[in-house]
């Protein structure tokens, strides 16, 4: 592996350190970061990315690393049963296609054109159909055909001419258990997801499953590895929860970054602010895991409700709880990331330049 050289925290014009749109002043990589950083590239000269996580999160994160000339790869949670995957994952006995399906539409090489259209159609109504996304259907035919969950997804890549890897984090059927802040067990990831109590800890069933071997390489080939955006015990943390990715991650040389959620969602991490949530990483496997944490920095708006009508609340990232998180050992980069029409979620353009500046 060669190195390429490059600046961080400065615009590619050179233009003496002056701020990028976005960035807000006081809010960066400390001076090891900020001076002439070396980032290293594959033998052909392209940079390698991984993006790990779930829901929609991480198919953004993909755009953005694609866009910005990684090879990427994505890793995905093999936790889900909520919606049409929970209702094939019952009936089919197949692992979770819904995450697996939006990684693939956001890689594919002509993203608005119809086969990935198709691919991420939705019926409507129609006894038995009314709720399922077509992928979905189509990666369950591609497994019965293949006879492998894996192969059905590298079958699905080669249809959609995937400018990128998708790779389940697990081949093992795995059911998502927790315990939220009242004590109370929980048990499947769609149940934990719209529990009213925060969760304080997540485990799998089987404990530890066998990590698919594709993904431990990845992490291995890696530059660069980006965690989140995405909702924390249930999308994110059970890839960490998966034997072998974790340690994988502490032992990586890549750039290791997190992107913490501008907003809490229902009550999964209801109250916990942007320290608690790389607390909770550390405690389920990334403990010196994570080099940089990218957190919204910009104006904090009063969230309700958001779209299903679930309440919201903004992740504190302030001054303090920005000290905590460097207290661990993590840099901080703040900047205005939130999507101004819809204040809970990531603004792709701004998540793009964020990463940028951090992975350059």
């Amino acid at each position: 592996m060669h190195w390429r050289t490059a600046s961080l925290g400065r615009t590619r014009g050179g233009d003496g350190g002056a701020p990028r749109q976005g960035r807000l002043p006081g809010c960066g990589l400390p001076s090891r970061y900020r001076s002439r950083q070396e980032c290293p590239v594959t033998p052909s000269g392209v940079p390698r990315a991984v993006a790990i996580g779930g829901g929609t999160g991480l198919p953004q994160v993909l755009r953005s690393l694609v866009g910005l000339g990684f090879d990427t790869s994505a890793i995905v949670t093999m936790a889900d049963d909520g919606g049409s995957t929970g209702v094939l994952r019952r009936q089919l006995g197949i692992l979770p296609p819904g995450d697996v399906r939006n990684c693939l539409a956001a890689l594919a090489s002509d993203e608005e054109g119809m086969l990935a259209r198709v691919f991420q159609y939705r019926f409507a109504d129609g006894d038995g159909l009314a709720g399922h996304a077509l992928g979905n259907l189509i990666l369950a035919a591609l497994t019965d055909l293949t006879g492998d969950f894996g192969e059905a997804v590298r079958v699905a890549e080669h249809a959609l001419r995937t400018r990128g890897r998708v790779l389940p984090s697990t081949l093992e059927d795995v059911v998502l258990h927790g315990v939220d802040r009242a004590g109370a067990e929980i048990s499947g990831q769609a149940r934990l997801a719209a529990n009213p109590t925060a969760v304080a800890r997540v485990y799998t069933e089987p404990s530890e499953p066998a990590a698919n071997p594709l993904a431990i390489e990845a992490i291995h080939e890696a530059d660069a590895v980006v965690i989140g955006p995405g909702s924390l015990y249930t999308s994110l943390v059970p890839n960490f929860l998966v034997a072998g990715i974790a340690h994988a991650l502490r032992e990586s040389s890549a750039r290791r970054v997190y992107v913490c959620n501008v907003a809490n969602f229902r009550g999964e991490t209801a109250g916990l602010d942007a320290a608690d949530h790389v607390q909770a990483l550390f405690e389920h496997g990334l403990s010196g895991a994570i080099d940089v944490t990218i957190v919204h920095g910009g104006p904090v708006e009063p969230l309700d409700v958001c779209d299903d009508g679930a309440r919201v609340e903004p992740v504190g990232a302030g001054p303090q709880v920005r000290a905590r998180i460097e207290a661990l050992g993590v840099s901080v980069v703040c900047a205005d990331v939130a999507d101004p029409c819809d204040p809970a979620r990531h603004s792709a353009d701004r998540l793009k330049q964020a990463l940028e500046e951090v992975l350059s």
